[in-house]
C-alpha cells in the first residue's frame, strides 16, 4: 500500500488579517463579515517577498527525513490548484530539483483538480513506485502556490487563499499512513468562473456538501470502514461553516475535524491535507494504527476522499 513516510510543513511568519487582504482585493464590508463571522477566518499566512521556489522550498528543508536519500527520489511531483502559476518558459520546479540535489528525479506537475489536486498526488505517486524495482525508491510531493491574482486569493462568498507550502516523501509500501482508498468525485457542470457567475456559485453552493458527503462515503466503502472507525477528519481549510454542515449531515463529531488552520493559516490551496496531517501527528491526535480521512474539494469541481491507517 502507498504509505506516507514524512511530511513537512512551512508556514510563512507574516501574518495577514483577512480584513488587509480583503481591501486591497475589493471585498466589501459585508463580505468580510461573512468570512469572519460564518466561516470562521481570522488571519493568513503570507510572504508578500518571497517567490513560488522559496515557499517550496522552505517545506522540503523542513523535511529532514529526506537528507541522504535524495538518491531514492524518483519522482518529483508538484500538486498544484492553479493551472498557471508563472510566465513561460519559468519552471521553479527543475530550479529546485538541482537546489536539492534532486536533477535526477523525473519532476511535473499535476493540476486539474484544483485544491483536491493534493490527494491525486499521493495516488500517482503511489502507483508510479509501484513499478520500481528499488524498495528504497521515493517521491517527493510538493503543494503550495503564490496568491498572485484576485482569483488565486479569494473563492467568493467560500474562503480566501493563504501561502501555506508542505512536502511530503511517499514510499510504495509502508507501516504508517498507508492509504487504504482513494476516492474521486467530478462535477464538471460547475467549470467556470465562480466570481462571474451569481448563478454558478449559487448552484455549487448549493450541491457542494452533497457531493463531498458522496466521496467521503466512497472512500469509506472502498477501505470497508463506517464513520465510526475514524479517529480524525482532516479536510480542506476553505471555511469552518462547510464542515460544520457536513458533521451534521452524516452524524460526525465536528471536533474530529482538524479546523484550528482555518483561522490560524487560511486555505492554502492543495497543501491543506498535508498542513493538517502534519498539525495532526505533531499534537498527538494520531495514535498507531488509527484510521483517519482525508478530504478535500476543487472548484472546477472535483471532490476526493482519501482513507489512511496510521
Amino acid at each position: 500500500m502507498t504509505a506516507l513516510e514524512a511530511v513537512a510543513v512551512h508556514l510563512p511568519h507574516h501574518t495577514v488579517p483577512i480584513e488587509a487582504v480583503g481591501e486591497r482585493i475589493g471585498l466589501t464590508p459585508r463580505q468580510l463579515r461573512l468570512f469572519r463571522r460564518f466561516h470562521g477566518l481570522d488571519q493568513l499566512r503570507l510572504d508578500p517577498d518571497g517567490k513560488l521556489p522559496d515557499l517550496l522550498g522552505a517545506a522540503v528543508e523542513a523535511l529532514p527525513e529526506l537528507r541522504g536519500r535524495e538518491r531514492h527520489v524518483r519522482f518529483v511531483i508538484h500538486a498544484r490548484s492553479m493551472p498557471v502559476a508563472v510566465p513561460y518558459p519559468l519552471n521553479p520546479l527543475h530550479e529546485l530539483l538541482g537546489r536539492y540535489g534532486l536533477a535526477h528525479a523525473s519532476a511535473f506537475t499535476v493540476t486539474h483538480h484544483a485544491c483536491a489536486v493534493g490527494l491525486l498526488a499521493v495516488d500517482l505517486a503511489g502507483r508510479l513506485l509501484a513499478g520500481q524495482d528499488d524498495p528504497e525508491a521515493l517521491a517527493l510531493v510538493l503543494a503550495g502556490e503564490k496568491t498572485f491574482t484576485k482569483d488565486a486569493q479569494v473563492v467568493p462568498e467560500t474562503g480566501i487563499f493563504a501561502e501555506g507550502a508542505a512536502a511530503c516523501l511517499v514510499r510504495a509500501t509502508g507501516e504508517r499512513n498507508r492509504v487504504l482508498s482513494y476516492a474521486v468525485r467530478h462535477r464538471p457542470e460547475f467549470d467556470g468562473r465562480l466570481a462571474g457567475d451569481a448563478d454558478l456559485l449559487a448552484r455549487y453552493q448549493r450541491e457542494y456538501p452533497v457531493v463531498m458527503i458522496e466521496a467521503v462515503e466512497a472512500a469509506l466503502d472502498q477501505a470497508g470502514l463506517d464513520l465510526s472507525d475514524l479517529a480524525l477528519v482532516l479536510p480542506h481549510n476553505v471555511n469552518q461553516a462547510s464542515w460544520r454542515m457536513i458533521c451534521r449531515r452524516i452524524g460526525f463529531p465536528v471536533e474530529k475535524v482538524v479546523l484550528d488552520n482555518v483561522r490560524s493559516v487560511g486555505h492554502s490551496f492543495a497543501a491543506d491535507s498535508l498542513i493538517n496531517l502534519h498539525t495532526a501527528t505533531t499534537r498527538g491526535l494520531l495514535h498507531r494504527g488509527d484510521r483517519y480521512l482525508i478530504a478535500a474539494a476543487g472548484v472546477g469541481a472535483t471532490f476526493s476522499a482519501m482513507a489512511v491507517e496510521h
